[in-house]
């Protein structure tokens, strides 16, 4: 038995209290893959184009447009997230607890979905759709960080890249069923029907985009469902406050004047921010770039997101026991060099050209190449996502391990906004999502050449 708060609970085994944590990245996966990558993502986009060709703009301008808006959206959520995060990581940490952090961002999550619902054409108002779209992201993020501080009282130094890639591998899995669901149960194509033959259920209406908007509620319900493990099998021993708020940011003061004495740490920081924000772009913009370059419908894009969810949810676990064989230092650098690899191939992509070549009017080969580049980043991002996670744990100080998440969220979003602004600018100067897209290859290459100064196992925090 334990004492956590002056009441006695039940201890709770490592293997489901592992199992338990799992579950948090199997309940807000679907954020996203559904909510932000392939379907409410290119249905944003899809309603923002038309209503801008509705107001007299030509078809790719409008196309164009919305991406920017959507970038633009993305740009503020990070920026919020990127002064928040560090913050909260050291007050929990002074305060000694996770778990109420953990129910109040969830809350935020479940909230911000289910305003997606309130996305119908007829009444779209892009700033309510992303400031709604933003509060989920929000929530997701930091509850993030507090699920991830957990990850270092899980298993031996060892078996940490093994237990952080088989969580993410599971959370892959997670985000293809109910990727699956929405396209076989919801999801109208142009016939009208689902791809299990059926009408939307519940009577959705594809007119009014109901079939699609059905994506926010069924991702808060996903969420509040699969998070009762986590909840119920994960157990905190609250460390000793030392002083609430006050000592928090008195702490991240502290580690913050210290960091130049800890080079290891602060180059994975930096490396990991380009990176990171990269892959983020990546996954923001594919379904968006699908659905404006290569035409294809949203129904289209889910089935791209079934098949990177899948070539993630192997990758992921493979990579996990390659990241206990080789370390997670190695892992990252040949993820990074297979995302710059895919990125160049994706701007080589369009209806008439692949790898910049020309192919005859009609051709299938860019689309098959453009569902091979899912394959790829599927495998290639949850690696890196992985092996980065269980490299924080090597880096950061164990007695601060929330703050260092804190940071590392810090440095995933310090510089978030680049990825979306850059992509909006650069598509908004060149009026071509193609070209937009280009600015992710410089990110993953300057996060790569700052890997060099990463010592595998970390600074000494003594």
């Amino acid at each position: 038995m334990a004492e956590i708060s002056g009441a006695m609970v039940p201890e709770i085994p490592l293997k489901k209290r592992i199992w338990g944590w799992f579950f948090f990245d199997w309940a807000s996966q679907p954020y996203l893959t559904l909510m932000l990558t392939f379907i409410f993502g290119p249905y944003f986009a899809q309603t923002a184009a038309q209503a801008f060709v509705a107001g007299g703009m030509t078809e790719q301008a409008a196309r164009a447009e919305a991406q920017a808006l959507w970038g633009y959206g993305l740009t503020v959520t990070g920026i919020l997230i990127a002064v928040l995060a560090p913050v909260l990581g050291a007050v929990a940490d002074s305060a000694g607890r996770r778990l109420p952090w953990i129910w109040a961002f969830s809350a935020a999550y479940v909230v911000g979905a289910l305003g997606c619902w309130y996305t119908a054409p007829e009444h779209f108002y892009a700033p309510m759709v992303l400031a709604f779209f933003g509060l989920g992201m929000i929530g997701m993020e930091f509850a993030t960080i507090f699920t991830n501080s957990y990850l270092p009282s899980l298993g031996s130094k060892d078996e940490l890249g093994r237990i952080s890639g088989s969580g993410w591998g599971f959370g892959y899995v997670g985000g293809v069923l109910a990727l699956a669901i929405m396209l076989l149960l919801f999801q109208a194509g142009d016939s009208g029907k689902t791809m299990l033959g059926i009408d939307p259920l519940f009577g959705l209406s594809p007119a009014s985009g109901e079939d699609t908007r059905i994506v926010g509620p069924l991702t808060a319900i996903w969420y509040g469902v699969f998070m009762i493990p986590f909840f119920l099998w994960v157990r905190e021993t609250p460390a000793p406050a030392e002083g609430g708020v006050r000592a928090g940011l008195s702490g991240l003061k502290r580690t913050l004047r210290t960091l130049p004495r800890h080079p290891s740490l602060l180059s994975f920081l930096g490396s990991s921010m380009f990176y990171r924000d990269a892959l983020n772009g990546v996954y923001t913009f594919g379904g968006i770039y699908a659905l404006g370059v290569l035409g294809w419908s949203i129904q289209e894009v889910g089935i791209f997101g079934v098949i990177g969810a899948v070539s993630g949810a192997v990758s992921t676990w493979a990579g996990g026991y390659a990241d206990r064989a080789f370390g997670p230092k190695p892992v990252i650098v040949a993820s990074c060099l297979l995302m710059i690899a895919t990125v160049g191939m994706i701007v080589s992509l369009s209806p008439t050209s692949v790898l910049w070549f020309a192919v005859e009017e009609g051709s299938a080969l860019p689309t098959q190449m453009f569902f091979l580049a899912g394959v790829l980043i599927g495998g290639g991002g949850g690696v890196l996502q992985s092996a980065s996670r269980n490299m924080l744990t090597r880096q950061g100080n164990p007695e601060r391990m929330t703050e260092a998440f804190g940071l590392y969220a810090l440095s995933g979003k310090a510089t978030t906004f680049i990825a979306p602004a850059s992509i909006a600018i650069a598509t908004d100067l060149t009026g071509s999502q193609r070209l937009g897209a280009l600015p992710l290859l410089a990110l993953f290459a300057i996060g790569l050449v700052l890997l060099w100064w990463v010592r595998a196992e970390g600074d000494d925090h003594s």
